[in-house]
């Protein structure tokens, strides 16, 4: 399992959750965990999501949410769950 963590970040709007779920779907990337939250008229989720089942790379599917992201005018990044995981120790 390659797991990875995705974080959409941005000003709420219809359609969000729609559109990256959707892409995720079309690449064969499983949504193995979600939350989102609106506070203050900011959408935020987080997903824990795993690739193994992706015809593409981390890197073409980091891109391709990057341009999902720039369509709704929201920040998508995906990373790899080791490097979020060292980033975010004590």
């Amino acid at each position: 399992m390659e797991k990875t963590i995705i974080t959409v970040v941005g000003k709420d709007r219809v359609g969000i959750i729609a559109a990256v779920c959707t892409f995720l779907a079309e690449n064969k990337v499983n949504i193995l965990d979600i939350s989102q939250t609106i506070t203050g008229g900011f959408f935020n989720m987080m997903m824990i999501t795993d690739i193994t089942g992706s015809d593409k790379d981390f890197g073409e599917i980091c891109d391709g949410l990057d341009k999902v992201g720039e369509e709704l005018g929201m920040q998508i990044k995906m990373q790899k769950e080791d490097i979020f995981d060292a980033m975010h120790r004590l």
